[in-house]
């Protein structure tokens, strides 16, 4: 035999993706595959202890089948494609999740699926429900919420509330996120799982919550009517209306469901009880139904049966996983709550030891101040007592110049005295002056007067004489030889012109002598004025030493000098001349 022939043959495959509420995986599976071995690896892989509730569904033709757990894979409707694609889903829904859902993961995938319909608005939820779940979620997602590190704005990119909920009021995304966040500030030391557990217990009490809607009618041609299959039972709804039922039945109540072409057949326990049948004319639609009424009475079952030691084991186990991760919750809570009062403490003795130190500062600054203080201090008193030397010193100089003050304003009395007398006597002066200048200005008024006369009468002469020497000069030229008492006439006029030339001289004359005199006069009185005037200030000079003399004895406790006739004295310099 040859060594090919002792190879086994190796079993033909297929692939598989099965998408979960939060991962995708892919398998490769055996042909020769039940439904149940797909999904023990499926529940394996995600470690899954509570698979029950689970199922793998597939989409054939417009609507979703479940596979089954005795039939082969390849052996029903499931779509033949590569790889073949299956949803990890809740199949049925508990009654009580905090008592039913034992384990972590099954309540995490719960808590995915619900939040997924309840966002896709398969299960209807008021607005304010929703407000308070998306707390819930944000507490799940983020932990606890921190204002300093969760800034206004964090949540833009999440999708928390049902597009009905934001479309039934008029609010914007930061109005939605102000009222979501101050649910969730409330949520602070809630963990991960309390959060998804608390989201489910509030939408495990909304009315479409874990309800499955099959589209029925009481005849065989209306579809007017809605079948809603649930973990409590079975429900009819008009079509519009699915949050209250027509009529109800408990899975505890029904005896029996019967199925028959296109017809169901729901008989009650009680036989008083009328027995309700209604139609379902899509074929795929009443195989699903059959199905899931199976599962969900089965399930019924299960959860009742629950004495099997298999279950009790594996609930033993996840209790106690529970109670283990509730113990390590608390113990985790227990030591952040140490660690948070531990950095509180040291935050404390941080700050307190700051403000020592603070403290400290300061009175090290206040000590090198004290001390520049006193070395200043000191550098004070010794330049006070330098000071208080030269004080001395000075009193004592002030002391002789006191005294040569005195003896200064003695002699400053007597020439006070001189100076007035040379004052009044140069007042009598100025006077004198002022009559001397009126005078003259008066006599070189009169000189003025006499000089435009003598000028005036000297024009009329002038004048004459040329009105006396007019006629003679026809008689000239007129006769060849003169008369003889032409002769006379001619002597006349020489005459009279010479008189009148030889007073015009004597006039001038003394007229330029009486300028030269008054020029003389003037300059002299100009004179005079100049010598008086430098003679005034020096007389101010010293009215000024002497005022400087007498504050200085004022000072010194001299008597008051007389200085009115000094200022009359100096009016008078003053006044113009």
């Amino acid at each position: 035999m040859s060594i090919m022939g002792l190879k086994k043959k190796q079993p033909k495959t297929f692939k598989v993706k099965v998408i979960t509420m939060d991962a995708e995986m892919e398998f490769c599976c055996e042909v020769k595959w039940k439904g149940k071995d797909l999904f023990d690896l499926v529940c394996r892989t995600v470690g899954l202890r509570e698979p029950w509730f689970f199922g793998l569904r597939y989409t054939v033709k417009d609507t979703y089948a479940w596979l089954k757990m005795e039939k082969k894979v390849l052996d029903q409707e499931v779509p033949k494609e590569d790889p073949i694609m299956f949803h990890f889903q809740a199949k049925f829904y508990p009654e009580k999740v905090e008592d039913e859902l034992v384990q972590e993961i099954t309540q995490h995938l719960f808590f995915l699926q619900v939040k997924k319909q309840i966002l896709d608005e398969e299960i209807y939820c008021s607005p304010e429900a929703s407000v308070l779940l998306a707390s819930y979620a944000v507490q799940a997602k983020y932990g606890d919420y921190d204002p300093n590190l969760y800034k206004p704005g964090f949540l833009a990119q999440d999708e928390l509330l049902p597009k009905r909920v934001l479309k039934q009021y008029q609010l914007t995304a930061e109005m939605w996120e102000e009222k979501i966040t101050a649910w969730y500030a409330e949520h602070r030391g809630i963990a991960r799982d309390e959060a998804e557990i608390n989201y489910l217990k509030i939408a495990q009490d909304l009315e479409t919550y874990g309800v499955n809607y099959f589209p029925i009618s009481q005849n065989k041609k209306d579809t007017n009517l809605l079948l809603g299959v649930d973990a409590k039972g079975l429900h009819i709804y008009t079509a519009n209306n699915k949050l209250a039922p027509v009529k109800s039945f408990e899975w505890s109540g029904i005896r029996n469901i019967s199925y028959s072409e296109k017809e169901f057949t729901i008989k009650p326990l009680d036989k008083k009880t009328e027995v309700f049948k209604f139609y379902s004319s899509q074929l795929r639609v009443n195989k699903l139904l059959i199905s899931i009424l199976i599962t969900n009475n089965n399930s019924d079952l299960i959860r009742i049966s629950l004495e099997s030691l298999v279950l009790q084991q594996a609930y033993c186990e996840i209790n106690r996983i529970k109670i283990k991760g509730q113990l390590d919750r608390q113990k985790l809570a227990r030591e952040k709550q140490l660690r948070e009062e531990a950095e509180r403490a040291k935050e404390e003795l941080e700050r307190r030891l700051f403000q020592l130190e603070d403290k400290a500062r300061i009175a090290n600054e206040a000590l090198i101040r004290s001390e520049e203080t006193a070395e200043l201090l000191a550098e004070k008193a010794q330049i006070a007592e330098e000071e208080a030397k030269l004080l001395a010193q000075k009193a004592a100089e002030a002391e002789q110049e006191r005294q040569r003050l005195e003896v200064t304003a003695l002699k400053t009395k007597e020439e006070k005295r001189l100076m007035e007398q040379k004052m009044r006597e140069a007042e009598l002066i100025a006077v004198k002056l002022v009559k001397e200048s009126d005078r003259r200005a008066k006599e070189a008024e009169h000189l003025k007067l006499d000089l435009s006369e003598a000028r005036e009468a000297e024009k009329r002469a002038k004048q004459k004489l040329i009105d006396v020497s007019k006629p003679c000069y026809p008689l000239l030229t007129a006769c060849s030889s003169p008369p003889a008492t032409g002769d006379m006439n001619l002597d006349m006029v020489s005459f009279n012109s010479d008189f009148k030339d030889t007073d015009m001289k004597r006039l001038s004359m003394e007229i330029e002598r009486e300028r030269l005199e008054y020029m003389e006069k003037s300059k002299s009185l100009q004179d005079q004025i100049k010598e008086l005037k430098s003679e005034i200030d020096s007389l101010k000079l010293e009215e000024q030493q002497a005022g400087l003399l007498f504050y200085c004895s004022e000072a010194l406790g001299f008597p008051e000098a007389p200085y009115s006739s000094i200022e009359n004295v100096s009016n008078g310099i003053n006044d113009p001349v």
